[in-house]
């Protein structure tokens, strides 16, 4: 019954246009199989404009990334399924590119020189070394567990929402990746 609702719902907003760029139930259509897991929002959601380092300890924010379709993934070294997901995630992003990047913040206890080394041993040169230490920016978007991949339009606003790992490198989801930034 859930999901009936929600696909009138979505329906409905279809046909009314959605400010987050594209087409809400094209996008729901195209988010098959695991992709189901995603939070599609009926409007987009402001992103808090917390603060977190870059790779030489740097000042960054999400801020930097306007302009862009961001897929901003909250990673953590610790966690086995975020772990599992980063080649997809770095596929993803080659695969793409354009006006789109994806973003990862390991949050937590992730020790710089770790990161590095993962980096290099997974062959991960498509995504930023991206780090909040503190978990503010986690929380301040309510980030409860990891992975947690956020959709942010170039506007910078959360427009899905996406828990758990996910085949970021599969045709299905490049499909989905690509209906979304078309519009």
């Amino acid at each position: 019954m859930r999901l009936v609702r929600l696909m009138v719902l979505y329906a409905g907003l279809a046909l009314l246009g959605n400010p987050a760029g594209a087409d809400v139930g094209k996008l729901m259509s195209l988010a098959t199989g695991e992709l189901g897991r995603i939070q599609f929002h009926a409007e987009p959601r402001a992103v808090a404009a917390s603060g977190f380092l870059d790779a030489n300890g740097g000042q960054a924010s999400l801020a930097d990334y306007r302009g862009k379709y961001v897929l901003l993934n909250f990673w953590a070294l610790w966690c086995a399924p975020c772990v599992k997901e980063m080649p997809a995630l770095n596929a993803l992003d080659g695969a793409i590119g354009g006006n789109f990047e994806v973003v990862t913040l390991a949050t937590g206890r992730n020790a710089r020189p770790a990161v590095d080394v993962f980096f290099a041993d997974k062959k991960l040169d498509n995504l930023p070394k991206l780090f909040d230490p503190k978990m503010q920016v986690a929380r301040d978007v309510g980030a409860l567990g990891l992975p947690v991949t956020l959709f942010i339009d170039p506007e910078g606003r959360e427009v899905a929402r996406a828990t758990g790992d996910f085949e970021w490198d599969s045709p299905e989801a490049q499909k989905l990746i690509t209906a979304w930034i078309s519009g």
